[in-house]
């Protein structure tokens, strides 16, 4: 007869076994919660590495305009994949296409509906705004109703994924899967792990990252993971060299371009990505980390955001941009 120590023993080693083959259930079936240019972007790449994956938004209308917005790119993708087939044989080349396209599209299923979104779920990718309360709403009713197996990850830029965590009931199944835009494009993925994150998960979420053909980094959950941790404090030097005179904005841009091998200057890069979002990144941080001095924010960036002057979306940030051009009018 097994005594009270051996029983409980026995329960913890039961109990361990049963946790650990639930962390291994395979990756099938993912959810991604946000149907804009990321959030499509990660079902476009799901969808084309086979996973079956619903794109969710807050309307059906929002979630099948990102489903339309990945047919496309698809197509665009398809013809260049059958070029060469196309030269020999039109016709060919438009059947192969047809069926590329409907392959990938079809695994993808646009809703709104979030219980019948995650019922089925292994992994659920949350790809919507940045904003803390928000993204812990939404984790409290992933919790809630995805399978106790399904690994939440979220794709948070800026926000500690420990602090996202803390809605749910299940921190070591929650991580980080940061991609970068535009996602079908970009090859890296970093992979956050929180203290929580158990190794089946992080193991999870590296192979899921490695399965969409991204090259993967681990990084653990500290502001701005890796990239952002570095481009954003450049972008913030070069701002306060701006400020202080130090050289102008065409030629820090061009140092960086021509010293640095930098595909563009932090300043241009600040424009590129958006200096609303640079702003409200480094905001977070310094009321997260208000001793670290890396992280103070700029009166001149400040100034820029309170303007509306947000760089290439809004026609002028640091530099100013054309007008994009029309598209011409479909026959």
């Amino acid at each position: 007869m097994l005594s009270a120590v051996s029983r409980a023993s026995a329960v913890r080693a039961f109990s361990s076994l049963a946790a650990r083959a639930e962390a291994q259930h395979p990756i099938k079936n993912v959810t991604i919660f946000g149907a804009g240019f990321m959030g499509a972007g990660i079902a476009q790449v799901s969808a084309e590495a086979g996973y079956n994956v619903k794109l969710v938004d807050v309307s059906s209308a929002a979630a099948e305009k990102g489903v339309a917005g990945i047919k496309s790119n698809v197509a665009r993708d398809a013809r260049k994949k059958f070029a060469e087939l196309a030269k020999t044989s039109a016709e060919q080349a438009a059947e192969s296409e047809r069926k590329h396209v409907e392959a990938i599209v079809g695994r993808i299923q646009a809703t709104d509906k979030l219980e019948s979104a995650v019922a089925e779920a292994d992994l659920v990718i949350e790809a919507i705004v940045e904003n803390i309360k928000v993204k812990q709403d939404l984790f409290r009713k992933l919790d809630a109703h995805a399978p106790k197996h399904a690994i939440l990850a979220s794709n948070t830029s800026s926000l500690r994924v420990t602090d996202i965590a803390s809605a749910t009931n299940r921190r070591d199944r929650v991580g980080g899967l940061h991609f970068f835009s535009p996602v079908p494009v970009m090859k890296l993925v970093e992979i956050v792990r929180t203290d929580d994150t158990s190794n089946d998960t992080h193991a999870a979420l590296l192979d899921f990252g490695k399965s969409v053909k991204k090259v993967t980094v681990s990084c653990k959950d500290t502001p701005g993971f890796v990239v952002n941790r570095l481009l954003v404090p450049l972008m913030l030097e070069a701002i306060r060299m701006l400020e202080r005179g130090d050289a102008s904005k065409e030629d820090i841009d061009a140092a960086m371009k021509f010293g640095a091998n930098h595909p563009m200057g932090p300043l241009e890069l600040g424009d590129f990505v958006g200096l609303d979002v640079c702003h409200s990144i480094i905001e977070g941080w310094h009321q997260s980390y208000p001793d670290v001095q890396l992280f103070n924010p700029s009166p001149l960036l400040t100034k820029l955001v309170s303007e509306k002057k947000f760089g290439r979306k809004t026609g002028e940030g640091f530099y100013v941009y054309p007008p994009a051009a029309p598209k011409p009018a479909k026959k």
